[in-house]
């Protein structure tokens, strides 16, 4: 197996999911700490896994000496963020109380238009920002201070509560671990863990924390971040599984996953069956789910005893918008 070919091609293909999600809805994401980010994780986890600091060093292509400062500096600033489009253009009407559409576009010159544009209505779909008329004399403010701050921490402390909930499911946890783990400030997680509790989502004993079931509905606007990084973790986790169990496979694996492409057109006999295997699998994975969970409620398994069988599948479209508009359920 060629490790580095297939690391690179990963690594590729996980650019493109950051770069989707980092311009999402026209907000352009911090980006600048994503490689030191990623260095320090990846060196984290290498040590994790047993291997000296000088052989991790070596990987980098960095003398031991290079590679130690270079981690002390990058945890000493790991909390520091680039301020986004996003955040720039709220500052700007806050402190000008308000701008023509025209006077933005002016202020933000150097950014693509369109993505001011997405910026905007970014903004006002959210109700941090008001407008006024239309085309480019349409003028936009900032909504009252104390408005804005309900809003922005709702958003914030329902992101915080989906990923502290999905974390708590994949391994019960103290609050420092969650901490630690998680970027938010503690302060956040404390209050996603007081909902949580609150709400019956997640039980707390002693200083450990746990939760039972992970459930983002169907159509669901809230949480949507915490499903996308449950499913993104539970493919990647069941992956590097299967890589550390070896690359060949048998019929009776418990461990890995298939894909399988299918090249239909308009008009295909198996259109509609093809078109339909998501509905069809989720219809039949959510019933045995509520099953298992109906009869755990009944049968409670210990701790100790339990084991969690994380099943992931997914479908995605390529063609002609039409065509994906048009046929997918």
């Amino acid at each position: 197996m060629d490790a580095k070919l297939l690391i690179d091609a990963i690594v590729r293909q996980t650019t493109v999911l950051i770069a989707q999600l980092s311009t999402s809805a026209g907000i352009r994401a911090p980006l600048a700490h994503v490689a030191d980010q990623v260095f320090l994780d990846l060196a984290s986890e290498i040590e994790a896994q047993g291997v000296g600091r000088k052989v991790v060093a070596d990987m980098f292509g960095l003398a031991l000496r290079s590679y130690q400062k270079k981690v002390q500096r990058l945890t000493e600033s790991a909390t520091v963020r680039e301020r986004t489009l996003w955040e720039a253009v709220l500052q700007f009407l806050s402190d000008h109380g308000s701008a023509s559409r025209e006077e933005i576009f002016d202020r933000f010159k150097r950014d693509p238009e369109h993505d001011v544009a997405a910026v905007l209505a970014d903004l006002v779909s959210q109700g941090l920002v008001y407008s006024t008329g239309k085309g480019r004399t349409a003028v936009y403010g900032p909504s009252s201070e104390l408005d804005r701050g309900r809003i922005a921490g709702h958003a914030r402390h329902e992101s915080a509560t989906g990923m502290v909930w999905v974390a708590l499911y994949r391994r019960a946890s103290t609050r420092e671990e969650l901490i630690a783990s998680l970027p938010f400030d503690p302060a956040l997680v404390d209050e996603a863990i007081a909902t949580l509790v609150a709400e019956g989502r997640v039980r707390r004993d002693g200083t450990r924390l746990s939760a039972e079931t992970f459930l983002v509905p169907v159509g669901s606007e809230q949480g949507w971040e915490a499903a996308v990084f449950d499913h993104f973790s539970v493919v990647a986790n069941a992956i590097a599984a299967k890589v550390r169990r070896g690359p060949r496979s048998v019929s009776t694996d418990v461990v890995g996953g298939a894909t399988l492409t299918f090249e239909i057109g308009a008009g295909h006999p198996f259109e509609k069956e093809v078109y339909g295997l998501l509905a069809h699998v989720r219809r039949d994975v959510n019933d045995l789910w509520a099953r298992v969970m109906q009869h755990n409620e009944k049968h409670p398994v210990d701790d100790d005893q339990k084991t969690k069988v994380a099943f992931y599948f997914g479908q995605n479209v390529e063609g002609t918008e039409d065509a994906v508009q048009e046929e997918t359920p």
